[in-house]
């Protein structure tokens, strides 16, 4: 029987109790990784997404920390490395969206939005980069969106995070290059989770309309690129952003 991809491999998902993050997990440990899930507040989702990940018959634990908070993202690591081993792979999913003009966009929404989106990314990936630079191997995936790529007049802060998001990727991953370690990332189109719970089934009818494929993406869409991404089969690609949107948006 052939070894499964990530055999050996100790994986944290950061928002990995449910959505796209909860689809992460699932496929980290179909492919034979040990998998940490972090949450925020929801433990009962970030237990089932455990029991998932055993069920499949490898190991892994649910970890709290809202990653905008330094002490709290060190101790994470910590545990997930006292109870697993070492971080080889990344995918740094968790977030937060607010729909909002730019007349009810405040400084308490921005400093919310950029703190988890853009902070929390750069807070997890400097907790785990000195391991992986040590051992001369990591992967990394960042969870941008289409928002960076468009202008989004309602959720403004939004949009920056996730360009924000891109931009770090771009210049980690030259920086990490030589020590064998590869930063890409991922910008979904509308995706179908949690976010998603009452906003206008007219304004998601028009968004269907103007995908060429003609649905809205499910987590499994995301998880499945993050697979690629985190594999071999990526082996020369770095620093890319890559747009997973059933043709909604297109880069040249």
């Amino acid at each position: 029987m052939a070894e499964l991809e990530f055999s050996g491999r100790t994986a944290l998902v950061t928002g990995g109790s449910r959505g796209i993050g909860r689809a992460c997990v699932e496929m980290l440990a179909r492919n034979g990784a040990s998998v940490a899930v972090n949450f925020r507040s929801n433990s009962q989702a970030a237990q089932l997404a455990v029991e998932a990940v055993k069920s499949l018959g490898q190991r892994a634990i649910a970890v709290q920390a809202d990653v905008s908070n330094e002490a709290q993202v060190r101790s994470m690591v910590e545990t997930v490395e006292q109870e697993l081993g070492p971080i080889d792979l990344l995918i740094n999913n968790a977030g937060v969206f607010h729909f909002a003009t730019h007349d009810q966009t405040d400084l308490a929404i921005w400093n919310d939005t950029i703190a988890c989106n853009l902070t929390g990314v750069f807070l997890v990936t400097w907790s785990v980069k000195q391991s992986m630079i040590e051992r001369g191997f990591g992967r990394i995936v960042n969870l941008s969106s289409i928002s960076a790529l468009r202008a989004r007049p309602n959720s403004i802060a939004y949009a920056a995070s996730k360009a924000g998001v891109t931009g770090f990727t771009k210049s980690v991953a030259e920086a990490f290059a030589a020590d064998n370690i590869r930063v890409n990332a991922i910008a979904p189109g509308l995706i179908d989770t949690e976010i998603l719970n009452g906003v206008d089934q007219g304004m998601l009818d028009r968004i269907v309309e103007t995908t060429p494929l003609g649905r809205i993406g499910t987590p499994d869409d995301i998880a499945d690129v993050a697979r690629f991404l985190l594999s071999d089969e990526s082996r020369f690609m770095t620093g890319q952003t890559v747009v997973v949107s059933g043709g909604r948006v297109m880069l040249p």
